[in-house]
C-alpha cells in the first residue's frame, strides 16, 4: 500500500489542493506516485498495488497508475497515517486473514531500485516467519540530520535484519552526530511491513479508540452499508501518526518483535523545495533549475516553473528559490523554506 494522502502545501504553488505534490508531473513528466508505484516491479504485480489517498484523488489516481477503484482506499479526510495503515490492514484481512502488506510513501526518491527491491523482499521473507514482527526500513544516513527520525539497531536477527532497540524523533545535532558516529543509528524510512491481523491486534490494545472506529469500517466493508459507514467513522478517528501510535509504543511491546532492515539506498525525501532542488544538477556556481535559467553572478539558485518554455534570470542573487506557475509565483530565501506552507494559508482560496 502506498500512502498517497498528503496534501503537500510546503511544495505550493505547484501543489495544489486539486493535483497535490504526489501528484504533479515534476520529474520528466512523472508524479512521485508513479514513480513509488513503478518502484514496485519485480516485487509487487500490479493487481496487489494498493493507494490509499483522499477520495477526492481517486479518480484522477486511476488514471495516472492505471489501477481500478478496488485497489484504492479513499478516506474521507485525512487523519494521519495510523489510520491509514489500520484501514488498509482491515480491508485486506477481511479479504485474506493472511495477509502480508508493506507501507510504502509517495514523497520520496530511492535509488537503486535494486537494492530496495532486495531489502522489500527479506522484510516479506521475515514477517511470513514470524507473524508477530513488525518490519521497519532503515536508510544508512550520510549527515546528522536533524529532521528525521533516527531508529537504533539492536542485535542481529537473520540475513542482515536487526532488532529495533528504539525510535527517536528528530534530534539535536550534537545527538544525531552521536548516532551517526556509533554505527548503531539509522534514519526511520517511513516505511513498514506488517501482517494485517497482527497490526490489528495490536491497534486493540495500544490504540483502542482508533480500533473501534476501523473495526465498525471493516464489518460493513464489502456491504451496501460501505460508503456510509466509512464517511461516518473514519473522520472520528484520533489523529495520530503510525510511529508515535504505533511504533514507539510497538518497541517495548513484549507480544510484537520489532526489526528493521537497513536499506543501503539514495534516499531524498521531497518534502519542500530544496529537498526537490537536490534532485537536480547543479552548475559550476550551485544554481539548479528544471526550466530555462540564465543567471549573473548569482550563486545557488533553484528556478523552478510548470512552463518550461518559460526562462526565470537573476542578477547578483544568492540562495534564493523562485517557483513560477501560470497563476502564481513564489520567491523566498531557501532558509525560509518550511514557512512556504505559512504562505499557503494566506493566499486566496482559489489559489490553494
Amino acid at each position: 500500500m502506498i500512502m498517497a494522502g498528503g496534501s503537500g502545501t510546503r511544495l505550493w504553488p505547484m501543489s495544489r489542493g486539486i493535483t497535490p505534490k504526489q501528484l504533479i508531473g515534476l520529474f520528466e513528466g512523472k508524479s512521485l506516485l508513479e514513480i513509488a508505484s513503478k518502484r514496485l516491479e519485480g516485487v509487487v504485480s500490479e493487481n496487489h498495488r494498493w493507494i490509499c489517498t483522499s477520495q477526492k484523488h481517486e479518480e484522477i489516481i486511476c488514471k495516472k497508475l492505471g489501477l481500478p477503484t478496488s485497489q484504492l482506499l479513499g478516506e474521507p479526510e485525512p487523519r494521519d497515517t495510523l489510520n491509514a495503515v489500520a484501514f488498509t490492514a482491515a480491508v485486506l484481512q477481511k479479504q485474506d486473514p493472511d495477509a502480508i502488506f508493506a507501507v510504502l510513501t509517495a514523497d520520496h526518491i530511492i535509488r537503486p531500485q535494486e537494492e530496495f527491491a532486495r531489502c522489500l523482499n527479506i522484510g516479506f521473507d521475515v514477517v511470513e516467519q514470524d507473524q508477530s514482527r513488525f518490519v521497519t526500513f532503515g536508510i544508512t544516513p550520510t549527515y546528522p540530520a536533524t529532521g528525521y527520525g533516527y531508529v537504533e539497531l539492536g542485535e542481529p536477527i537473520c540475513g542482515g535484519v536487526r532488532a529495533c532497540k528504539r525510535f527517536v524523533e528528530k534530534p539535536d545535532k550534537k545527538s544525531a552526530e552521536e548516532y551517526i558516529s556509533s554505527g548503531n543509528f539509522a534514519w526511520n524510512s517511513g516505511m513498514f511491513i506488517f501482517h494485517a491481523g497482527s497490526f490489528l491486534s495490536a491497534l486493540e490494545r495500544l490504540q483502542p479508540a482508533s480500533y473501534a472506529g476501523i473495526l465498525q469500517i471493516a464489518d460493513a466493508w464489502g456491504t451496501d452499508t460501505q460508503q456510509r459507514v466509512l464517511d461516518k467513522e473514519y473522520p472520528a478517528l484520533p489523529k495520530i501518526s503510525v510511529d508515535y501510535g504505533m511504533m514507539e509504543p510497538a518497541s517495548t511491546d513484549n507480544e510484537i518483535s520489532v526489526c528493521t532492515v537497513p536499506m543501503n539506498v539514495e534516499w531524498l525525501d521531497v518534502g519542500s523545495w530544496p529537498s526537490y532542488g537536490d534532485t537536480l544538477d547543479a552548475d559550476a556556481n550551485g544554481n539548479r533549475s528544471d526550466t530555462k535559467s540564465l543567471h549573473l553572478e548569482s550563486k545557488n539558485m533553484l528556478c523552478v516553473s510548470s512552463d518550461k518554455t518559460h526562462a526565470i534570470t537573476t542578477i547578483g542573487c544568492e540562495d534564493l528559490v523562485i517557483v513560477h506557475t501560470d497563476d502564481a509565483t513564489l520567491v523566498f530565501p531557501a532558509s525560509e523554506a518550511q514557512r512556504v506552507k505559512e504562505m499557503h494559508s494566506l493566499v486566496d482560496p482559489e489559489l490553494q
